[in-house]
């Protein structure tokens, strides 16, 4: 058991802190278009069911009816959303929006439950064939490609004007913007926010940092450019009505990125700098990915990581990564033996997935029992 973490703060901290999402990644909308080599246009638009999914309902029912999760952080593909032929904005490929739509009111309408939106394109938008690297940075004014952040705005206005009746939605602006200058992603943010809010929408927003959204690595430089830490910029966000908090990522394995079974970094210990820096800047926080591989050390470092969001109050939510409709035997996270999270699936071997081994010994456990069930998504 690590207790570095367990300062006289942690302890004060543990009798008021609430978590109020709590919850799994369902992958699976951006998926079909990873190629072998660079290749653009690769797999768009793809089929629906057989090159991409969103979610089971079937298993999205088990999360909610018999573990009592509260939240479903679900994946899809800008490049699908809006074609290359339209070019990022308000103009959508309508049956793919259906088709998200569907997964969405099922989550959120039938089950009560609530759902992340996540553009799952690393802040990039034309190429997804080799995802993460590949892909025009958005607001790149030296890429005559790129999608400019007027037309992320845009986007961002048209696909929250969509969901503007549902309360049970939160918006997040993108999954893990990288290797990009972190002012520009600090005005991406912001016309993300800008364009939610002009569409009506009071619901909760999650904003990403640079560098994978990593927290271990949130206050500093990051990327090949060693571009400027997140923690320089994100507090200078500004929403009118004061429902934004800060997306963060944070994998246990030797370099961060979830690829292997063993877990080595502990989570406390290395969220405790962005920890610091939300407190000083009176901001809160929700973990919408991390993960841990079949085994009895990831068990306890994953154990120990979600123990700890509980325990300080500028952690609001978290989403372990990764279920989703069309895994398969394939682990999205944590070693090729782990398997995914979705229930009833399998590993490589033909052994149980990771819903029984990493979730009901490591998450199960945590799960609050109070989470937040009613009301528009908030900050509180």
């Amino acid at each position: 058991m690590l207790l570095s973490y367990l300062t006289p703060y942690t302890f004060l901290a543990a009798a008021w802190a609430k978590i109020l999402y709590a919850g799994v990644n369902e992958s699976g909308g951006e998926f079909g278009v990873f190629a072998p080599t660079d290749t653009p246009g690769f797999g768009l638009p793809g089929r629906f069911g057989v090159d991409y999914a969103f979610i089971n309902k079937s298993t999205v029912d088990i999360f909610v009816d018999q573990e009592k999760i509260n939240f479903f952080r679900v994946t899809f593909l800008m490049e699908r959303m809006c074609p290359l032929s339209f070019g990022l904005g308000s103009k959508f490929n309508e049956t793919y929006f259906s088709e998200y739509a569907d997964a969405i009111h099922h989550i959120t309408t039938v089950k009560g439950a609530y759902a992340l939106i996540d553009p799952h394109n690393y802040m990039r938008y034309n190429d997804p064939s080799m995802q993460p690297f590949t892909g025009s940075v958005i607001g790149n004014i030296s890429d005559p490609k790129a999608a400019t952040t007027q037309q992320f705005e845009a986007f961002w206005h048209e696909l929250a004007l969509r969901f503007v009746s549902n309360p049970k939605v939160i918006f997040g602006i993108n999954n893990e913007p990288h290797d990009m200058p972190t002012d520009l992603l600090l005005r991406n943010n912001q016309a993300a926010i800008n364009g939610i809010r002009s569409a009506g929408s009071k619901n909760l927003i999650l904003a990403p940092g640079n560098g994978f959204t990593g927290g271990h690595s949130w206050t500093q430089p990051t990327g090949a450019a060693g571009d400027a830490p997140s923690s320089d910029f994100m507090n200078k966000l500004v929403d009118p009505i004061k429902n934004t908090a800060i997306d963060i990522h944070e994998y246990l394995d030797v370099d961060f990125s979830g690829q292997h079974a063993e877990c080595t970094q502990p989570g406390p210990s290395n969220l405790a700098d962005v920890t610091a820096w939300l407190r000083d800047n009176n901001l809160k926080a929700v973990l919408s990915e991390f993960g841990g591989g079949n085994n009895k050390n990831c068990f306890q470092f994953v154990d120990d990581l979600v123990k700890y969001l509980a325990a300080n109050d500028e952690w609001i939510g978290w989403s372990i990564w990764a279920a989703g409709p069309i895994w398969g035997t394939s682990s999205p996270c944590c070693g090729p033996d782990t398997g995914s999270l979705e229930p009833g699936a399998v590993n490589d071997m033909g052994q149980p997935d990771a819903f029984s081994t990493v979730w009901a010994t490591s998450i199960r456990p945590n799960i609050p029992t109070h989470l937040k069930r009613d009301g528009i998504s908030s900050l509180s």
